[in-house]
C-alpha cells in the first residue's frame, strides 16, 4: 500500500462511504443504488469498464461492487487494474453464476467478497459492510505499519513502548472482534424476542461444558466466543413465522428449520479458525445425538462436539428463560426435563457433565439473568 497521506486526509480515507456500482444491466445497478442509498452510502453508477475507469479516476472511491460478465473489458480484468491502480477501493464481485471456481478466482485477484444473483438484501449489506471494515482495517494497519517503521529506526529507545502498544491494539482488535460478534448475533436474536443476556449466558454456558468435557483452553475459548452466532441465521427467516407464539405448521417449522443452513452459509468459507468454528456450531447445533434433528440427521459423535454442547446449552437457557408462549422453568425442573432426553436429542455423556456442574451454572444463570423478570423462578438447586 502506498504511503498514507496526512492525518487530516486519512481521516477523510477512513470515513468514505462512496461506492462505485459497475454493472451493465441498467436495472441492477438502479436496485443496488437505492438499496445502498437507504443506507447511508453515497453511490455512483458505471455500465461498462471505461465509465468505471473514467470515474474511479475522478474521485476516490472506498468499495466497487462489480458485475463479473460485462461488454468489452470483463470484471475480473477490471477489478485486477482498479486494486492496483487505486490502493485503497476495495471490491466485491456481483455475478449470476454460482462456482465455486470463479469464487476463488475472484477472491485471487484481490477481491473481498462475492455476491451471486439474484442477491438478498441483507447479504448486500453484511458483504458491503464486511468489505468496508476490512478496508478500513487495512488501511489502519499500513499506518501502524509505517509509524513502527519509523518508531524502529530513528528511535531504539521507543522501541518497548511500540511493542507495548501493539500488544493493546491486539487486546483492543480481539474486544472488538467479540463485540462484532454479539452485534452480530443480537441482531438475529432480537428479532426473536431474546435478550442480550442470553448470548453472555450461552456463552459461559458452552464455555464452561467445553472445559468441563477436556477441551483445551484455546478451544474452549472459540466455542465460547463463537456460539452467540448458533442463530444468526435467523435473520433469513420471515417475521411472521419467526415470531409466531403458537405451535408451528409442518410448512413453518420447515421454513425456520433453515436457519441452520443459511447461517452456516453466512459464517462458512472464511480462513478464521472463529467463523470456521462459528459455521460448524450454526450448522450443528439442532443435530440430535439419535439423528432425528436437522437439517442433515447426524447421529451420535458424527454431530461436531461443538454442537453437542451448544444443543445442550441452548436447550437449557431456553427452558430457564421467559417468552411471550411460556414462563420460565426453574433450573433443576429443566434439568429433569433435559434428563428425558438424555441419549436421544442430547450426548449423554456430556449432558451427565453439565448435570454434574449445575452449581457453576446456576451462578452463570444468575450473574446473567435477565433484567426485567416479572415472573422469576424459585426451584433453584
Amino acid at each position: 500500500m502506498a504511503t498514507l497521506p496526512d492525518q487530516t486526509n486519512h481521516q477523510a480515507l477512513l470515513d468514505n462511504r462512496t461506492i462505485l456500482v459497475i454493472d451493465d444491466e441498467e436495472p441492477i445497478r438502479r436496485l443496488l443504488t437505492y438499496l445502498l442509498q437507504s443506507h447511508g452510502y453515497l453511490v455512483e453508477g458505471a455500465g461498462d469498464a471505461r465509465e468505471a475507469r473514467q470515474k474511479l479516476g475522478d474521485q476516490p472511491f472506498a468499495l466497487m461492487l462489480c458485475d463479473v460478465n460485462m461488454p468489452g473489458e470483463s470484471g475480473m480484468d477490471l477489478v485486477r487494474h482498479a486494486l492496483a491502480e487505486h490502493k485503497h477501493t476495495a471490491a466485491i464481485m456481483v455475478t449470476g453464476l454460482d462456482s465455486s471456481v470463479l469464487a476463488n478466482a475472484a477472491l485471487e485477484v484481490g477481491a473481498f467478497g462475492y455476491i451471486v444473483k439474484p442477491f438478498e438484501s441483507n447479504e448486500v449489506l453484511i458483504d458491503v459492510a464486511n468489505a468496508l471494515r476490512r478496508r478500513r482495517l487495512e488501511i489502519e494497519n499500513s499506518l501502524h505499519r509505517e509509524n513502527l517503521e519509523d518508531i524502529v529506526r530513528t528511535r531504539t529507545l521507543a522501541l518497548q513502548q511500540a511493542l507495548d502498544w501493539l500488544k493493546h491494539t491486539e487486546k483492543e482488535l480481539r474486544l472488538s472482534r467479540e463485540e462484532t460478534i454479539q452485534r452480530l448475533a443480537m441482531a438475529a436474536e432480537f428479532r426473536d424476542s431474546s435478550t442480550a443476556q442470553h448470548i453472555q449466558r450461552m456463552s459461559h454456558y458452552c464455555e464452561l461444558l467445553a472445559r468441563k468435557a477436556g477441551l483445551p483452553p484455546e478451544r474452549c475459548d472459540l466455542i465460547r466466543t463463537a456460539s452467540p452466532m448458533h442463530d444468526i441465521g435467523k435473520i433469513g427467516t420471515p417475521d411472521h413465522v419467526l415470531l409466531k407464539p403458537g405451535r408451528f405448521t409442518d410448512e413453518e417449522f420447515g421454513v425456520i428449520a433453515q436457519h441452520a443452513e443459511i447461517g452456516y452459509r453466512i459464517l462458512s468459507g472464511s480462513d478464521s479458525e472463529l467463523l470456521k468454528v462459528a459455521a460448524t456450531i450454526a450448522y450443528t447445533h439442532h443435530e440430535h445425538y439419535d439423528g432425528t434433528g436437522y437439517p442433515r440427521g447426524l447421529k451420535g459423535e458424527a454431530i461436531p462436539i461443538e454442537g453437542r454442547i451448544v444443543a445442550i446449552a441452548d436447550a437449557f437457557d431456553a427452558l430457564t428463560t421467559q417468552r411471550v408462549y411460556k414462563p420460565a422453568f426453574g433450573l433443576s425442573h429443566a434439568i429433569e426435563l433435559m434428563l428425558k432426553h438424555r441419549g436421544t436429542h442430547f450426548d449423554p455423556e456430556l449432558l451427565d457433565i453439565f448435570v454434574a456442574s449445575i452449581d457453576e451454572v446456576a451462578r452463570i444463570h444468575n450473574q446473567y439473568a435477565d433484567l426485567v423478570n416479572p415472573n422469576p423462578t424459585t426451584d433453584e438447586p
